[in-house]
């Protein structure tokens, strides 16, 4: 039998009650001001009592340039508090784990959105962005502590911060990206020192039991595998950091890197030391067979995204039936509905090929 209904305690914050974890899903469901939508408090809750034993937000942004996408969770105002603290408490209330993930998408920001060119650490042509100032890095390094806090006066049980998929904290770990001369860049010590600052500006300033994660990629967007090893093993046994989440795009993949062939991606974090550290890993895990051979390969938790999308109850049909079936793509515009899906929400994965059904 594989652990995955198995309760996990992580060195801070509540025990979960089962390794399947919520990801945060982009689902442009919330108000233009960052505000929390009705659809998205669904969306979300409707998974916490589905059994998740941890729900994480989607990717909820530190400023307001920052904005990724459109219909984003903010949580760089004090008016997001009330609806932060809304679904904080729902989700705790189906005792799941509540999670905000932390984010800003910096040079990743549409600028028909934001209104304005993006950032960025360094100048960048290809997304027309603009280097920040040294100011402005100080300034980006407060708002994420800024809103860990806000997160934990909501009643969250913690934070992720977001340094996967190109983002602003990867454009900082990115050696392509990145071409400071400051204390920023340069060394990869200093690449991983504004990660590293709000890391130990969150421990200072949130509550000991306060839950922190970092999500990292060690692939695409100018990421080197082995330095993403190097950091991702020097975060676990660092003592603190809670959990890493490794997004590797397809948990069964070999490394795209042939320097690295040899080893699955997934072994070569499963293999690093972690301390008291939680690992899990998300990234293409569709169905109980893959969720019981990721976890038997060593990982502590799995973490389900579209999965989620097509079944918000799924840990609760994996405890009724470990041998479930999970329904075959394409599925209904109304199958999508009915697992609390908005009209946004859908049409947003309309966009993913042969997921939803064209509509008649």
């Amino acid at each position: 039998m594989s652990n995955l209904l198995a309760p996990l305690k992580f060195v801070r914050g509540p025990e979960i009650k089962n390794r399947f974890i919520l990801a945060p899903l982009t689902n442009t469901q919330s108000y233009d001001d960052g505000r929390l939508s009705e659809e998205e408090f669904k969306w979300l809750t409707m998974r916490a009592s589905g059994g998740f034993g941890l729900t994480m937000t989607c990717a909820a942004h530190v400023q307001a340039i920052g904005q990724g996408f459109p219909g984003q969770l903010g949580v760089f105002s004090e008016i997001h508090l009330s609806g932060l603290t809304r679904l904080a408490k729902e989700i705790k209330s189906n005792n799941s784990m509540s999670i905000c993930q932390l984010h800003h998408a910096g040079m990743r920001s549409p600028e028909d959105i934001i209104g304005e060119p993006p950032v960025c650490p360094s100048d960048n042509e290809e997304f027309s962005a603009r280097a920040l100032s040294l100011e402005e890095v100080t300034k980006l390094r407060d708002d994420f502590i800024s809103a860990a806090i806000r997160c934990e006066k909501a009643g969250f049980d913690g934070v992720e911060l977001h340094g996967a998929h190109g983002y602003i904290l990867g454009q900082f770990l990115s050696s392509e990206i990145n071409i400071r001369t400051d204390k920023y860049g340069g060394s990869k010590q200093n690449r991983s020192r504004i990660l590293q600052e709000i890391i130990d500006g969150i421990r200072r300033k949130c509550n000991s039991n306060f839950v922190l994660g970092v999500r990292l990629s060690p692939e695409r967007f100018g990421i080197d595998l082995g330095e993403t090893k190097e950091l991702a093993e020097k975060l676990m046994t660092s003592g603190e950091i809670d959990f890493l989440d490794m997004s590797l795009w397809d948990v069964f993949k070999d490394p795209s890197d042939k320097k690295y062939k040899g080893w699955s991606l997934l072994s070569h974090f499963t293999g690093l030391e972690r301390g008291n550290t939680k690992l899990g890993v998300a990234g293409n895990i569709r169905t109980p067979i893959d969720a019981e051979k990721v976890i038997s390969n060593g990982v502590d938790w799995v973490m389900l995204g579209k999965a989620a999308i097509l079944h918000h109850d799924f840990p609760s049909l994996y405890k009724e039936n470990s041998k479930f079936i999970p329904v075959e793509l394409p599925v209904s515009y109304e199958y999508l509905k009915k697992q609390g899906l908005s009209d946004k929400f859908v049409n947003y994965m309309s966009n993913w090929k042969g997921f939803v059904e064209p509509k008649k």
